[in-house]
């Protein structure tokens, strides 16, 4: 079967069918920042779908089949759905550069309910006015989930992206005397979905509960106007998941991460 080009309302459909795995395609799509690969049903309903640019995102059946659409990618990883991870790596792995790290079975966390007994605290929308503060932790949470550090990679490209995300709405602290005492920001948000990422807290401030009530707030906020509230998390990271689970979050499915 030959991959084709979707239209938006054709991957908006498709997304639609599993909106908590496919929340950051539909993202994508909604805000027109990527270039689709396909494959379509008789009906003209998709089957597939892979997203091709600085990630690699397949998801469905049959991924092995969009190969030669990423032959050449310089890509930073392949991320998505374990098994449709799995076919496309399998497939592809021969025209793509070596891996620096494979992360199979990584779980996906999901909650449409809002933790009990929330605490409020100061959690609020970030602004660049916290921007001292929060790109460090920002960068240490990059670093922590990719492996690289990026103010030593790129500085610059790192801050104008942690600014971007502030200005859109997608970055939300908790910050006194100067620590973070809880952040985290949206890499994907739809009428169906948010995902989160870097959720953080400054070491020092570590083991006195602070990550649950915050967490607890941010999901309680954005339960307000979305469904669901999800992220995914590596899976040997303990502490995180016991958090996430504290805060009533389940385990839905798993992605796998192939890092370049």
């Amino acid at each position: 079967m030959d991959a084709v080009s979707p239209s938006r309302d054709q991957v908006l459909e498709y997304c639609a069918r599993a909106p908590i795995e496919r929340v950051f395609l539909e993202d994508v799509a909604r805000r027109g920042l990527g270039r689709f690969s396909a494959l379509e049903a008789a009906d003209g309903t998709l089957g597939s779908l892979c997203l091709v640019g600085t990630n690699l995102v397949p998801s469905g059946p049959d991924c092995a089949a969009f190969r030669g659409v990423v032959a050449g990618s310089r890509a930073r990883m392949i991320i998505g759905e374990e098994a449709a991870v799995g076919a496309l790596w399998e497939a592809a792995r021969d025209v793509l550069p070596p891996p620096r790290a494979d992360r199979p079975g990584q779980p996906v966390y999901a909650t449409s309910v809002a933790p009990r007994g929330r605490a409020s605290t100061a959690l609020r929308p970030a602004s660049t006015r916290d921007l001292d503060v929060l790109l460090p932790a920002c960068a240490a949470a990059h670093q922590l989930e990719l492996g690289l550090d990026p103010l030593a990679h790129d500085p610059e490209l790192f801050r104008e992206r942690t600014v971007a995300q502030i200005d859109a709405g997608r970055s939300w602290a908790w910050i006194e005397d100067g620590v973070v005492l809880f952040k985290a920001e949206a890499s994907a948000w739809t009428p169906h979905a948010v995902q989160l990422q870097q959720v953080w807290v400054d070491p020092q401030a570590r083991g006195l509960g602070h990550g649950a009530r915050g967490l607890a707030d941010l999901i309680g906020l954005l339960l307000r106007d979305t469904p669901v509230v999800t992220l995914f998390v590596r899976s040997e990271n303990a502490a995180a998941i016991a958090l996430y689970e504290a805060v009533g979050m389940r385990h839905v499915l798993d992605y796998r991460s192939v890092l370049f």
